[in-house]
This record gives C-alpha cells, structure tokens and sequence, in this order.
C-alpha cells in the first residue's frame, strides 16, 4: 500500500431503525476513502463481502445483545479487518448446514466469505473479527 497512515474508524450503533443500513453504508464510505486517500488497492468484490459481513455481524449483535453495538474497520496489512462489539457474554455458533432451515444464516455465510474469523470474550460482552482480502487480483500481488 502506497501510505503507511494506518486507517480505521469506529462506529456506535444504537439499533435505531436504519442502523444496519447505515454499517453497511459507513463500511463502503470507508472503503472509498482508504482508496482515495490512502491509495489502497479495493476490488468490487471486497467492497460487496465488506458491506455484507458489516450486515451479518451487526444484525447479529443488536438481534442478540442488549445494549448498543460498536463497528471497528481497519486496514490491516492487505486486510479489512472487521470487528463487531456487543454485550453479551455468548459466544455465536455456526450452525450445521440444514437446507430446511428458514434464516440463521448469516454466521455461515461470513464463515465462507472470510479470511479468518474470531470471537472472543471481553471484559463486557464479547467482540467478533473476521478478515477480507482488500483485492483479489495476481497482478496486484495477492494470490489467496
């Protein structure tokens, strides 16, 4: 990446109608940013998975958690890293496929969207990270 400045941003969300799509919105403003400020390579593809994943977890964190929610973004090495807060002690299990299941499954579709994913407890609630590759394109040196 052309510039070392590191970037990231951390959002409060407090579930108010329009949270979730004001992630999803906040993930593409940052990606946009990191691109023309930073002159970080950004493929479609991970401006798509980014905005997605914000979804998933977010949704996850207000439907599950009482209280409000935090959305870190960062540009780590060539990653984005996304990391969700919330309140609640649970730790979030991916569910067995089950083609008869109607939702809860959005774990399993950041699962296989990601790069690496974790979740660990906090001293209140717990936080879950995930990582995306900011492009896919050999030419520009990533080749996983």
């Amino acid at each position: 990446m052309p510039d070392a400045t590191p970037a990231e941003v951390t959002v409060a969300l407090d579930g108010a109608d329009g949270c979730i799509a004001g992630a999803r919105s906040q993930a593409a403003v940052f990606l946009t940013r990191a691109q023309s400020e930073h002159g970080v390579p950004v493929s479609a593809r991970t401006m798509d998975l980014a905005q997605l994943v914000v979804s998933e977890l977010v949704t996850n964190a207000l439907k599950y958690a009482p209280g409000p929610v935090l959305l870190q973004l960062r540009i780590v090495d060539s990653s984005l890293e996304i990391a969700v807060w919330d309140s609640e002690p649970v730790l979030p299990l991916a569910r067995a496929a089950d083609v008869g299941r109607v939702g809860q499954h959005g774990l399993e579709i950041v699962m296989a969207v990601v790069q690496s994913f974790e979740v660990r407890r906090e001293t209140v609630g717990k936080c879950v990270t995930v990582r995306l590759a900011l492009f896919d394109d050999p030419l520009l040196g990533f080749d996983g």
